[in-house]
C-alpha cells in the first residue's frame, strides 16, 4: 500500500500522501487512495468491468487531479468502483497525455465498506514532486 492518510492536514476533508518508483506507480496508488477513502475493502472489488480513458494536460500535476477526477465520476454517474490496472504517461509536443486501463464493478452495499463519500479532488496543497528516489504526491479530497 504506497500511500497514507494524513490526519494532520485537513480536518474537514481527507488528505493523503502516496509514492511510487515512477509516475505509473504514484498515479496508480492516488487512485487507490482516493478509492479506498470511499471504501474500506479495496480488495472486494471484482475486476468485472474494464473502462479506458485517455487524457492530456499541459501540466504534470493537473494530468494527475484529471486522473482522479475520472474515478470519482465513475463512482458518481455509474456507481462504478474501479482501480487502474495499467498507466502509461508520455510527453508531447502540448503537455503531458495518460491512458488509463480500469477495471472495477458496481457499488454492492452488501460487500463494499463505504467510508465516506468522496465528492471531488481539491487543489488546496496538491502536490506531485519528483524525489532522488521516485515520485510522491499529497492530495486533499473534498468529502
Amino acid at each position: 500500500m504506497p500511500y497514507e492518510f494524513l490526519e494532520d492536514i485537513a480536518t474537514a476533508d481527507i488528505a493523503f500522501h502516496a509514492w511510487g518508483a515512477d509516475l505509473e506507480e504514484v498515479f496508480k496508488a492516488t487512485s487507490d487512495a482516493t478509492m479506498n477513502t470511499m471504501i474500506d475493502n479495496l480488495d472486494a472489488i471484482a475486476l468485472s468491468e474494464t473502462r479506458s480513458f485517455q487524457l492530456e494536460n499541459d501540466a504534470l500535476d493537473l494530468l494527475l487531479f484529471d486522473f482522479l477526477q475520472e474515478f470519482i465520476y465513475y463512482k458518481d454517474s455509474e456507481l462504478l468502483l474501479l482501480r487502474a490496472q495499467q498507466v502509461e504517461i508520455k510527453q508531447i509536443e502540448s503537455g503531458y497525455s495518460l491512458e488509463a486501463i480500469t477495471q472495477g464493478e458496481k457499488l454492492d452495499r452488501d460487500r463494499h465498506h463505504q467510508r465516506v463519500d468522496v465528492k471531488a479532488v481539491t487543489l488546496h496543497q496538491f502536490q506531485l514532486k519528483k524525489t532522488d528516489t521516485g515520485w510522491t504526491a499529497q492530495v486533499i479530497l473534498d468529502i
